[in-house]
């Protein structure tokens, strides 16, 4: 896996991307491509949303590295109108830039499938065919804390994928069996290749939606999810092994031990920052003295 540093959205991000999916080895090659991004709510001047403009950088990334398709896709949790989010927030003007196509997981095709992990009582979870029928999937989060599962990163960004108009808005059936477990599930179905994580500008505190922004100056890459979220935990300067729903994902899902990471690119120990936890996630900061969960 790799971090590198992005101090700005406004300097070349696609080459950017194109070096970090490079060092990851991402093979998209004759692909069908699913970008994945973060897009819950607008609310102009915050952290809520991975950028569009990193959503757009990776579209061109994806198509010079050989990709045959690439669609954006996402479902988001909190507002029915998926089309003022996306036309709001100026990810509908990038794309149509990059001439992409954006699909609404909230409403399309969908088909049942079975978890390979039971950590909820849900049996079945209905995913979009869009997702299923893709050759890659790529997680693209935002960098951000969560009021109840401590950081919101890569595997909870599966969350998304899941169709509205089965699990309701803000798809309270996956918070009611228990988010972590939810996550857990969630994320093993969806199995995303890749993990691309919007650290340029991130969000600390009462995330994921009323946090408050901290540029944080960095990208994380990975070919393995759970990877992608421990090291970027690190960097927010929380102790992974103190994040339930990462610490079991390390024990099926991905790596999770920092130790036998492989890393490429910058020390992501020198790009650290501390992020204010989420209310009640304090024993969750790399050092604290509270007791884990």
């Amino acid at each position: 896996m790799a971090v590198t540093r992005a101090s700005s959205y406004d300097v070349d991000l696609t080459r950017g991307v194109l070096d970090g999916l490079r060092a990851v080895g991402a093979d998209v090659a004759g692909a069908n491509v699913v970008l994945k991004p973060n897009l819950v709510e607008f609310d102009r001047g915050s952290a809520i949303n991975t950028d569009p403009r990193l959503i757009a950088a990776t579209v061109l990334a994806a198509r010079r590295l050989g990709a045959s398709t690439v669609t954006v896709a996402e479902g988001p949790g909190h507002r029915r109108d998926t089309r003022y989010i996306t036309e709001a927030s100026g990810l509908a003007e990038m794309l149509r830039d990059v001439e992409a196509t954006f699909v609404d997981l909230n409403t399309a095709e969908a088909g049942l499938v079975r978890p390979s992990s039971r950590f909820t009582q849900l049996e079945e979870l209905w995913l979009p065919k869009l997702l299923t029928d893709a050759d890659v999937v790529i997680s693209m989060p935002k960098m951000k804390t969560h009021h109840w599962a401590g950081v919101t990163l890569s595997l909870k960004n599966c969350f998304g994928c899941l169709p509205g108009r089965v699990y309701g808005w803000p798809k309270n059936i996956l918070h009611w069996v228990g988010i972590d477990n939810a996550i857990l599930d969630v994320a093993g179905a969806v199995r995303p290749s890749y993990a691309i994580i919007d650290g340029i500008v991130g969000m600390q505190g009462n995330g994921p939606i009323d946090g408050v922004s901290i540029a944080s100056g960095v990208l994380v890459f990975s070919d393995d999810p759970v990877a992608a979220d421990t090291v970027a935990a690190m960097l927010m300067g929380m102790d992974p092994a103190r994040i339930p729903y990462l610490r079991e994902a390390g024990r099926f899902l991905g790596q999770g031990d920092l130790d036998r990471i492989v890393q490429v690119g910058e020390d992501p120990s020198t790009l650290t920052m501390q992020f204010a936890p989420a209310p009640g996630a304090e024993f969750m900061v790399a050092g604290s003295a509270l007791p884990r969960t």
